[in-house]
């Protein structure tokens, strides 16, 4: 990789049904290059239907990597992906001045722009034990726990996404101390730049893309793409919205319709979140989905 800032990595973020992916398509064509998708569940070849991913037409417009790159018995965590994003950047920064990134996931953009705290791996044994009192009592009790195990980040993580709670108790009963106590490194310093340009639109005009989203999974098959990953349903990239919902549903918990109303007040809330993420992250500068214009004004 070049020595400085002569590359520069563009960031495109922002909340679900937002227009990240046009967006991004629409960069790499202009300036002639590839795109690496940061969104933690478009990496698995099983999930396709709920995670939205980029369909065949859109795929052909730009090459995308970390699409269907893994498979869900795998797994793929944030610090896996900043080791292998960055190493495909090292590659793409030989051809290209400038790659773009798109990606929903937090965590996973963070991974890349500023590294990871060196977290330790907890056993298996132990996720697994957490999964189970998840299925059998609910997500309520695992925050609990992590109340009162780790009051610092029970109140400044995402404590609606399993995965994130999850992942701090395993840290917690793999080595006693809390998670918090990890997350204390410094940012990185990347040897490319980093533009990350944020887009959003009118609060009830996403959240009726929103719906409307989810209404066409359903159309797609969202039903029957969850019915074939039951025997994966612990893994934590099924333990989200558009297949938690649906899983309930399968198991007799719920009608289809209010798992349908669930799915769409569960985008919509965790839209919320990404965008009050996202304005806290970083230097993101803040567009309308439509501003090409702007967009392209400010990038030069």
């Amino acid at each position: 990789m070049a020595g400085g800032h002569t590359k520069r990595l563009i960031v495109v973020v922002g909340p679900t049904a937002v227009g990240k992916t046009t967006m991004g398509i629409a960069l790499a064509k202009h300036f002639k290059t590839e795109i690496i998708s940061a969104d933690s569940r478009q990496f698995y070849k099983e999930m396709s239907i709920g995670t939205a991913k980029p369909d065949v037409n859109e795929l052909t417009e730009a090459k995308h990597h970390f699409i269907d790159s893994h498979t869900i018995e795998e797994e793929y965590s944030a610090g896996d992906f900043e080791r292998d994003a960055l190493s495909l950047l090292d590659t793409l920064f030989e051809k290209h001045d400038v790659v773009v990134m798109v990606g929903g996931s937090g965590l996973f953009v963070r991974a890349v722009c500023e590294g990871l705290d060196d977290l330790p791996k907890a056993p298996a044994v132990v996720r697994e034990r957490l999964n189970g009192i998840f299925e059998r009592k609910g997500l309520e009790s695992l925050q609990q726990k992590l109340k009162e195990v780790d009051p610092d980040y029970y109140h400044h993580a995402d404590i609606h996404n399993p995965q994130r709670v999850i992942r701090a108790l395993e840290v917690y009963e793999a080595t006693g101390k809390p998670f918090s106590s990890y997350r204390v490194r410094e940012m990185v310093e990347r040897p490319f730049e980093i533009i990350t340009v944020g887009l959003n639109m009118d609060r009830q005009m996403l959240y009726d893309r929103i719906n409307l989203r989810v209404d066409m999974m359903i159309e797609k098959g969202l039903v029957n793409e969850v019915r074939s990953l039951l025997s994966y349903r612990n893994k934590p990239a099924l333990l989200t919205v558009g297949y938690a919902e649906i899983f309930d549903f399968i198991d007799g918990e719920i009608t289809l319709e209010e798992a349908i109303f669930r799915i769409k007040q569960n985008s919509r809330r965790y839209a919320k979140r990404q965008i009050t993420w996202f304005k806290k992250y970083g230097n993101t500068v803040w567009f309308e989905p439509d501003d090409w214009k702007g967009i392209l004004s400010f990038l030069r």
